[in-house]
């Protein structure tokens, strides 16, 4: 079979497989994988180009508001599920190289890209603990122990959770294993995986895969994170933490002022607006904890994008950011970061309102 004609089979089985998830028919999802690895496709491909391009066409789907947050969930289980049916229809190798934990950050739920890279590993012959789903750091240490593995695949796909991968990455050092880091949550380039500490990074599992046949470096003696963030010592990042409930109400309260419209809510409604303003200080905070501008500037930009394909106008942020910046006045780098945001936003809204 020529390259060509298996990149067209490939792509129809995806599409097939599309169709029974956002159908929610899992019998038909998995008669898909089935025939693919019956009619000799790759199964490393059936995993990540059928079933992961599906994944990633949900999320995509998802955020275009085509998909409800029910229909997302529903297609990642049903995904899920199907991945399963490998264990009875392939025979897989011995395992033959290393032995590989692959764990998600605690708090992190967005579980498959871990599963899919759990599952490339142990058809190249490794063998793999699998522990899902939201690891905390001190039970993945304790596996750690008991097991020594070669190295740890720590995932994270929100990049909220980079603070408790850091305090994983280095919990994982202090055990001698290494950590490789994959996953959104630490850059397209992998830049926060060399800022957090990892000793590799990987943009996909197949790259995780090909790097975890070399052994990682041995981690470094054991460090703080102010070793690897000298900037934290200002505090900005504690502080605004430690203060996200308070700010969250104060910029509701000012909203409401400025908005008048906003006093006639229902609860839902302000239930909805205050987690928006949560996630907002929650990736401020972030930004500050990585000294980058770029991740809270992407996240807005990101929110934006959200919020026009829901019939919201992006603008609706800028007055948000003003009364948060208020109430963070005394905090040099988050009101720059602020600043930053609202200058990136009227940007995009000056390029939307040119004539085509």
């Amino acid at each position: 079979m020529s390259t060509a004609t298996r990149g067209t089979a490939v792509a129809e089985h995806a599409e097939r497989l599309w169709n029974a998830v956002t159908t929610g028919d899992e019998y038909a999802a998995g008669d898909v994988v089935v025939q693919a690895l019956g009619d000799g496709t790759d199964p490393e491909s059936v995993l990540l180009d059928v079933i992961g391009a599906v994944q990633r066409r949900v999320g995509l789907e998802w955020a275009a508001n085509r998909l409800t947050v029910a229909q997302e969930h529903a297609a990642t289980a049903i995904n899920d599920r199907v991945i399963a049916t490998f264990g009875y229809v392939l025979r897989r190798p011995e395992p033959h190289l290393g032995r590989i934990t692959v764990a998600c950050v605690d708090g992190e739920w967005h579980a498959m890209p871990a599963r899919l890279l759990s599952e490339v590993l142990r058809l190249r012959g490794f063998q793999v603990d699998y522990l899902g789903a939201q690891v905390p750091a001190p039970h993945l240490v304790a596996h750690l122990h008991r097991t020594g593995p070669d190295a740890v695949a720590l995932s994270g796909s929100i990049a909220t959770r980079l603070p408790t991968a850091h305090a994983t990455i280095t919990a994982c050092q202090a055990a001698a294993t290494p950590v490789i880091a994959g996953g959104a949550a630490f850059g397209p380039d992998g830049r926060y995986a060399r800022l957090l500490g990892a000793e590799a990074w990987a943009p996909d599992a197949r790259s995780a895969a090909d790097r975890l046949a070399r052994p990682l470096p041995r981690p470094h003696a054991a460090h703080q994170p102010l070793d690897d963030l000298p900037h934290l010592a200002d505090q900005e990042y504690t502080l605004v933490t430690r203060s996200s409930g308070r700010l969250v109400k104060a910029v509701l309260a000012g909203l409401e002022e400025r908005i008048p419209a906003m006093r006639s809510y229902t609860d839902l409604q302000r239930q909805y607006t205050a987690e928006d303003l949560a996630h907002i200080v929650e990736f401020l905070a972030t930004a500050l904890y990585v000294g980058d501008a770029e991740l809270f500037t992407g996240f807005l930009t990101w929110t934006a994008g959200i919020l026009t394909a829901r019939g919201v106008p992006a603008a609706s942020l800028v007055p948000a950011l003003e009364l948060l910046g208020a109430e963070l006045r005394d905090f040099p780098r988050a009101t720059g970061l602020l600043q930053a945001a609202r200058t990136n936003l009227a940007g995009q809204a000056a390029g939307a309102e040119l004539p085509a």
